[in-house]
C-alpha cells in the first residue's frame, strides 16, 4: 500500500542557542519539501534560566533530573520562549506552524519514570502517540512544533527527552506514512576521531553499533541517541539520518544513516 513520505526532524541545543545558525536551519526546514513535524528541546536555555532564577539543575549519566521547581522552568522555556519563537520565525518563513507540547490535542501521553537506583522527579517515558490526531493537524496544512514535554493524561507535564520524542512520534506516525528521522546537531554526523570533525561514519548498522561501542568510539550521549534510531528502525520507521541542518538538502555527502 503507497504511503505518503512524512519527515521528522529533531534539533539539538546547540542549534537552538545561536540565532545564526538556528535562522539557517529554520530555512532549509521551511524549504523541506513534503509533509514534516520538528521536536526540540532547550536545555541549554533552560539551565541557563534556572541559574539566574537560583535553581540549580542536576544531571545524572549526562540526563536531567527534574524536580518541581525545575518542570516549572522548563514549561516556560521549552514550551514557551523556545517554541513560540520558533513558531514565530517559521511564520514569517511561510510556513504554517502550530507549536505544541504532548499534552496539547492528548498528542503523546507518557507515564513517569519509576523510581529504581534513580529518582529522575518528573520525568516522562512515552508510552502513546495520538497518530490521528496529529494527521488532523497535517492534513489541515499546519506544520507541528513538538517541545519535549508530554503528560500523563492525569493532569501531569513531564520533562521528556527530545530525542525519544522524536522516535516515538515517528514510530506512531508510521502507522499512516512512509516516515524519515533526521537529528540534526553541531556536528557532521556520528564520528570515527572526535578530534577530527570530518571523520564521519557513514552508516551504522546494529552489529557495527556494537563494535562502535565496544571499542569506545560511540560513548555518552551518543549511546541513548542511537538506541532511538534502531528502536524506531525496528518499529516501522523507514529511515535515520544523523548530522547538520544540510543533510536536509541534497547537496550534504557527510552525514550518517543508521540501518538495521
Amino acid at each position: 500500500m503507497f504511503k505518503e513520505k512524512l519527515s521528522i526532524i529533531k534539533i539539538g541545543g546547540n542549534i537552538i542557542e545561536d540565532k545564526t545558525t538556528l535562522n539557517a536551519f529554520l530555512k532549509l526546514f521551511s524549504n523541506l519539501e513534503g509533509k514534516k513535524i520538528l521536536v526540540h528541546g532547550g536545555g541549554k536555555i533552560a539551565t541557563n534560566i534556572a541559574l539566574k532564577l537560583g535553581i540549580e539543575s542536576k544531571m545524572i549519566h549526562g540526563r536531567r533530573t527534574t524536580d518541581a521547581e525545575t518542570l516549572e522552568v522548563i514549561t516556560m522555556v521549552y514550551g514557551g520562549l523556545v517554541n513560540k519563537n520558533i513558531v514565530a520565525k517559521l511564520q514569517a518563513l511561510n510556513t504554517d506552524a502550530i507549536g505544541l507540547t504532548g499534552a496539547d490535542i492528548n498528542s503523546i501521553k507518557s507515564e513517569k519514570r519509576p523510581v529504581k537506583e534513580i529518582d529522575f522527579g518528573f520525568v516522562g517515558d512515552v508510552k502513546k502517540v495520538a497518530s490521528n490526531a496529529i494527521d488532523k493537524l497535517i492534513k489541515a496544512d499546519f506544520t507541528p512544533i513538538f517541545c519535549a514535554i508530554t503528560h500523563d493524561g492525569n493532569g501531569q507535564l513531564l520533562n521528556t527527552n527530545a530525542d525519544t520524542i522524536t522516535s516515538q512520534v515517528a514510530v506512531g506516525m508510521s502507522e499512516i506514512y512512509e516516515t524519515s528521522i533526521y537529528y540534526c546537531f553541531e556536528l557532521n554526523g556520528v564520528l570515527q576521531d572526535f578530534e577530527n570533525k570530518k571523520s564521519v561514519i557513514k552508516n551504522i548498522n546494529s552489529e557495527s553499533y556494537q563494535e562502535l561501542i565496544a571499542n569506545k568510539v560511540i560513548t555518552d550521549g551518543m549511546i541513548p541517541k542511537l538506541d532511538n534510531c534502531f528502536d524506531a528502525l525496528n518499529n516501522g520507521v523507514s529511515k535515520v539520518y544523523i548530522g547538520n541542518a544540510s543533510i536536509l538538502t541534497k547537496e550534504n555527502e557527510f552525514f550518517t544513516t543508521i540501518t538495521i
